[in-house]
């Protein structure tokens, strides 16, 4: 808890304090110490400010400077650990849990994309975030404990970002982060065989006056290239411990926590805070407008006053949004007027010295002091190996101009087909299971709802979906080792013309091949796309990529009424099909609803790094245990649900599934779908399937219906069931992702008038010609 929450009389012992520079400075020197006892003795007459007893002294703050020092208080200690506190030793305890507290440190892990910053939070924590080889994949902070040396890590992995700057989603959540949340230490992970281009966030670290440790990531590449380097003089000229680390085997993890306590600790030498040297101008206007800043108490206390006025000098946008609205709150517009002209002045001085404006000037400064870094450090790059030699290769033939499109499509061919073959077998293993459990409830329980419930219902419906597991681990697992890779981010290369013919961002191909596994995250990894035109194009067409929860409903049609030798072709004109009229659809919105200006197309094309099993599984299973999730959760309440619907009626219990509840539904909304051919089982599926498509098969799995169906009729169902309304899932989050209901709900209701069309117009003309 913070200090201005404890109330008079109260008492509690210092764990740390929080806050920037000058301000963090100023209160430690007045005793605010880890470890002091610190008692609320009395409020002013306005309850501002506040009276403390701390060291043997009288002191008073304000409550906002008392928020930013984190103490336990003796009912905190009590709640946490009730009948241990005894008689006289109270203050012990507190010291005792203040200890335990203060041996929490919160860590923030801050990186560029591809840097191996994942992979330390999954092998640190033991957790299974997901880990891809291209920017993106890690779209929203996930968090994780870990345990080392007696201290406790609370690791927060954020998204992976190349600058801190406020030109997208991802830049600005991770400044938000570090300047809101205040991490106790931040791990910077540098990819060590580009360390030129990595260390450019790291002075962006380093101006925001964050406590900080360096991985020097990938040291395996940067020794086997034969790189050389002084990380000692690195380190001392960065003012930080660098530690060289790889994550692949767990190189350096306990040097580089042992650092991160030692930062924490606040032992001499380990690191210390300096100011790069912008020139002479530049460092003139900074200094001018901190003068501005500093003068506000709650910009000094929560945010380093260089940092912003170096922003300010950017014409960072967020930046003065902040400033503005604070000074708008405190009825302060002339303040903010002045601070715009000191950096107005400062901007045009720097302008007029360097024949730059001052952003690019500040972006020049820092490359600058990162080659001088380097070169005193005696950084050299090594000819050992080049670590592009075998990418080159690869990309010789999988980015080609004329090969890339024909393997691109050889591999979705060969994924479809290993896992139609290869998964048959388990899958036909579980189906045998799950029909002997049946049978056995079946004659061993008697007749009556509750067996009904559970052969026609629970089994039915959830055996239906399950018999799918191993094709979905197959796809999961293809899906894994492509991203993992760094294939991704080749497939984005080699369409970037095709996504730009369609009104999108090369960058939208990530997000689209994501969506075959899981429309949600496809839909959160839009925010790497800058342009919001090409973002709300690419949301909206997203649905029509076939996720995987769609792959137990294509299995069981393509299976029950397509030979074996034509499968593979069905599936893959299912995703042809989807992917055809998310480029007319895209081109559609582009032209006629959503208008703007593209960004360029930017893209790290990282070397091929082959993933490790470990990780394969790791993310395979992750992926498989949601799907199980699903089965006994949602897949479970739908399929009892529809049971009943199908076993009772409206009177009692059903003569027959026609006269059920449901079977009247079916009958109400048959017309609907009777230029699709549709009977009214299928029709009550598509319903239920609006919740989550793998109900879809378990509806099936109850109601049945497939047996009178021709095989026109069961491609055009599974043309609705690709293109029709996403998941509800997938409606909340592009409506998170825009803001808006609205575009939510276009998303909703034009893949589902495009469903029946391209559906009813399929069935009628293959009627017709058939």
């Amino acid at each position: 808890m913070k200090l201005s929450e404890l109330k008079n009389g109260e008492q509690g012992v210092i764990v740390k304090v929080l806050g920037h520079g000058g301000f963090r400075k100023r209160i430690i020197e007045m005793g605010f110490i880890k470890g002091q006892t610190v008692e609320v003795l009395q409020n002013a007459p306005l309850q501002d400010p506040v009276k403390y007893r701390i060291m043997g002294y009288e002191v008073s703050l304000r409550r906002q400077e008392a928020e930013q020092v984190v103490v336990v208080s003796v009912s905190e200690a009590h709640e946490m650990e009730s009948q241990v506190v005894l008689q006289g030793h109270e203050e012990d305890y507190l010291q005792h849990r203040a200890l335990q507290q203060r041996r929490t440190i919160h860590v923030a892990l801050v990186g560029n994309p591809n840097c191996g910053k994942t992979s330390l939070f999954n092998f640190a924590s033991g957790a299974h975030a997901h880990v891809g080889n291209y920017s993106g994949v890690t779209v929203d902070a996930a968090e994780a404990h870990a345990q080392m040396f007696g201290y406790e890590f609370l690791l927060t992995d954020l998204p992976g970002t190349y600058s801190l700057s406020c030109y997208s989603p991802e830049e600005l959540y991770v400044r938000k982060h570090l300047s809101e949340q205040m991490p106790d230490v931040v791990i910077n992970v540098v990819d060590a065989s580009n360390l030129e281009r990595n260390l450019y966030l790291t002075t962006q670290l380093v101006d925001m006056n964050v406590r900080m440790v360096c991985a020097l990531n990938m040291y395996d590449e940067f020794e086997r290239r034969g790189d050389k380097l002084d990380i000692l003089t690195l380190s001392s000229l960065f003012g930080m411990p660098m530690i060289p680390t790889s994550f692949k085997t767990g190189r350096g993890l306990k040097e580089l926590f042992r650092a991160v306590i030692q930062v924490y600790e606040g032992k001499q030498g380990t690191s210390r805070h300096l100011h790069i040297n912008y020139g002479h101008e530049i460092e003139q206007g900074i200094s001018h407008i901190q003068q501005y800043l500093k003068a506000d108490e709650h910009i000094r206390q929560r945010y380093s006053t260089r940092y912003l006025a170096i922003k300010l000098l950017e014409h960072d946008s967020d930046v003065l949004q902040y400033i503005g609205q604070h000074l708008a709150e405190e009825h302060r517009p002339e303040d903010r007027k002045q601070l715009l002209q000191a950096r107005d002045v400062a901007a045009a001085r720097v302008q007029e010295e360097t024949g730059s404006d001052s952003e690019t000037a500040i972006m020049d400064a820092k490359y600058g002091f990162i080659n001088g870094a380097l070169k005193e450090a005696g950084y050299v790059t090594g000819t050992k190996e080049d670590t592009y030699r075998t990418t080159h290769r690869i990309d010789h033939i999988l980015s080609h101009k004329v090969w890339g499109f024909p393997v691109f499509f050889a591999i979705l061919f060969i994924m479809f087909q290993t896992t139609f073959m290869l998964g048959q077998y388990p899958m036909d293993w579980i189906d045998a299971g799950v029909e002997w459990l049946g049978e056995w409830i079946g004659t061993t329980m008697e007749d009556g709802p509750l067996r009904s419930m559970l052969v026609d219902g629970v089994i039915g419906g959830v055996g239906s979906v399950i018999v799918f597991l191993p094709q979905i681990l197959i796809l999961y697992c293809f899906i894994s080792i492509m991203e993992d890779s760094g294939y991704m981010a080749r497939a984005a290369f080699i369409m970037d013309k095709l996504m730009h013919k369609m009104g999108l961002h090369g960058k939208s191909f990530i997000p689209l091949v994501m969506g075959f596994g899981c429309n949600v995250p496809a839909v959160m990894a839009t925010r790497t796309i800058e342009s919001r035109r090409s973002r709300l194009i690419t949301m909206m067409i997203l649905p029509l990529m076939s996720c995987s929860a769609r792959l137990p409903i294509y299995i069981m049609i393509i299976g029950t009424f397509f030979a074996v030798e034509y499968q593979s072709w069905i599936m893959i004109s299912l995703y042809a099909i989807g992917i055809l009229l998310s480029v007319v659809v895209s081109k559609v919105f582009s032209s006629f609803i959503i208008k703007g200006d593209d960004t360029p197309f930017v893209m790290e094309l990282p070397p091929y790094r082959f993933p490790t099993l470990k990780a394969v599984v790791r993310h395979t299973w992750e992926k498989g245990k949601e799907y199980l999730k699903k089965m006994g959760g949602i897949i479970l309440v739908a399929s009892i649900l529809v049971w009943a619907m199908g076993y009772f009626s409206f009177t009692g219990v059903a003569e027959s599934m026609e006269t059920s509840i449901i079977g009247r539904m079916g009958q109400a909304v048959a017309p609907v779908f009777a230029p699709q051919g549709f009977n009214w089982q299928l029709d009550v599926s598509l319903i239920t399937g609006v919740g989550a498509k793998e109900i879809v098969a378990s509806s099936i799995g109850v109601l049945g219906g497939l047996e009178s169906l021709t095989p026109l009729q069961a491609y055009c169902y599974l043309l609705f069931v690709l293109i029709y309304f996403p998941c509800i899932a997938t409606v909340v989050a592009i409506k998170n992702e825009t803001g808006s209901w609205r575009w939510a709900c276009v998303s909703a209701v034009y893949t589902t008038c495009l469903a029946w069309v391209v559906s009813a117009v399929v069935y009628q003309i293959g009627s017709l010609l058939c």
